[in-house]
């Protein structure tokens, strides 16, 4: 039933031309994970290049390092997750979508959310933070706290994470440094997936 709904949404995606990301775009960049086992949804900012390429989200250097963080949470990218975009499309050289970008996507958005129904929502990165936190905070001062927000109709629990790109500037693991910080939010909500 999920993956029927799934999949004419995503025929509907294939057809969009709602916004200019449409003209620009090789490939919608739909979802990844497993609809039917998926405990969370974690939603990123937009495709890259790579993911426009492949039409998957988080293949690049970021997702490479998301997925290494993912194995060391015992986190499977495969069952756990199912994983999407706040927008569709790639905006041209990796901007951050506009307004009316994630205007124009937040019909699939809401109703991949509504269908998977997950356990918890991780917001990774400040765009899929903003996209539905209406408070002006940084990343940094509300990262790994678990929020109750109404989203779809439902009170929700979601966490904000540190996007992988922002980590691939920082290599350090010392206690308190982002990646520690990383690898800490991704216990805690591997804890809660799994009860």
């Amino acid at each position: 039933m999920k993956a029927k709904k799934l999949d004419e949404l995503k025929n509907k995606c294939l057809k969009c031309k709602k916004c200019e990301l449409g003209e620009t775009r090789n490939n919608i960049v739909f979802s990844d994970g497993n609809p039917k086992t998926a405990r969370a949804i974690l939603i990123g900012e937009a495709p890259g290049e790579n993911e426009d390429k492949t039409g998957t989200p988080f293949v690049g250097r970021a997702g490479k390092l998301l997925n290494e963080f993912l194995e060391k949470a015992e986190i499977s990218r495969e069952k756990d997750l199912y994983i999407i975009n706040t927008v569709k499309c790639r905006p041209p050289k990796n901007r951050v979508p506009t307004d009316s970008e994630k205007a124009a996507c937040e019909e699939y958005l809401l109703k991949q959310i509504e269908t998977i129904d997950p356990k918890i929502m991780i917001f990774c990165g400040a765009t899929a933070l903003k996209s539905f936190y209406p408070q002006k905070t940084a990343i940094s001062k509300i990262r790994g706290e678990v929020l109750e927000l109404e989203i779809g109709g439902k009170k929700r629990k979601c966490i904000p994470i540190f996007h992988p790109s922002y980590l691939l500037r920082y290599h350090s693991l010392e206690e308190g440094s982002p990646r520690d910080l990383m690898l800490k939010d991704l216990k805690k909500i591997q804890d809660l997936i799994k009860v």
